[in-house]
């Protein structure tokens, strides 16, 4: 993802956040009573359990400090947090309506919860505008002909006298992006045998990607770096909706893919992939994702677009 300067104020905000979540955190586990003592409360009958709580609260706060470093490339845990501040003051109401708690607790909710939800959530709007757009201005045709691959070539020197199956990963923290190229590497000997080249677009470094698809035995592969993302321009891939990057069906993708792992964002966590089938620097067939957890049959894909 192009580097993008954040506003003072969002650093400001996730340093905030990580040092009152390691102190209350701090707080919870050495002194378990001292919250419930102070506002007249009955201590926990099971103080381990409170303790457990605030060692996830102090946890939080490390993703708040690691955030705090990039918060617009950070975002899924900005994202994280924000979720855990809506549905913390939820499950309070819930329980104090049960007559499970004292409403007096629910002062805890304003200075864990409610103070961030403005802020946290500007500062995911602000991620989800993503970069500027590149002002480079180059054509489709112009990106195919000069923009070159970890090899040395272009996508019109591959896609000559052959087809060329490329595709435009999402960034490689992201397991769907693990799940592809896992599933090329096992359907290249096919691939090949239908007379079809692949390649690889992704948003990191040359150098970071090679290491990460080593992984997968695909560091020999044709690669094109590109975190301004003019060539998912150029192909018309779009940043996702909300629906299109946590909806049902991508939750119900992850479950699949989960086996592949997670790792850091590296790159436009909202940007959708892709996969095309060129020939002579012209798109025969292509996919679209609608949503970031849809899986290609990438030989049936070369094969449909075989002429």
């Amino acid at each position: 993802m192009s580097q993008v300067t954040a506003p003072r104020w969002m650093r400001t905000t996730l340093l905030l956040a990580a040092g009152y979540n390691i102190l209350w955190g701090a707080h919870a586990v050495l002194l378990p009573s001292l919250q419930f003592n102070l506002l007249g409360m009955a201590a926990p009958n099971y103080p381990f359990l409170w303790q457990c709580i605030g060692m996830i609260v102090g946890v939080y706060g490390v993703g708040y400090a690691i955030a705090a470093t990039n918060p617009l490339r950070h975002w899924p845990i900005v994202l994280v947090g924000l979720l855990g501040k809506i549905f913390g003051p939820i499950g309070f109401v819930w329980t104090w309506m049960q007559g499970g708690i004292a409403g007096k607790f629910g002062y805890t909710i304003i200075t864990n919860d409610l103070i961030w939800w403005i802020p946290f959530a500007l500062i995911l709007i602000e991620a989800a505008k993503g970069p500027p757009p590149s002002t480079h201005g180059r054509t489709f045709a112009e990106l195919v002909a000069s923009k070159h691959s970890n090899n040395g070539l272009t996508l019109a020197d591959l896609s000559a006298a052959q087809n060329l199956l490329i595709v435009f990963l999402r960034h490689t923290g992201c397991t769907f992006c693990r799940e592809a190229l896992a599933d090329l590497q096992r359907n290249l000997p096919t691939l090949t045998t239908q007379n079809t080249k692949v390649a690889l677009v992704h948003m990191s470094s040359p150098e970071e990607f090679s290491r990460f698809a080593s992984e997968y035995g695909m560091e020999d592969i044709d690669a094109f770096s590109d975190p301004d993302r003019e060539l998912y321009r150029a192909f018309e891939l779009t940043r996702g909706s909300l629906w299109q990057l946590f909806g049902p069906a991508v939750w119900l993708a992850g479950i699949r893919a989960w086996r592949h792992g997670v790792g850091m964002l590296a790159g436009d966590g909202f940007q959708m992939p892709g996969a095309f089938v060129l020939r002579d620097g012209k798109i025969i067939k292509a996919f679209k994702h609608q949503s970031a957890g849809a899986r290609p049959d990438y030989c049936e894909l070369a094969r449909s677009g075989a002429t």
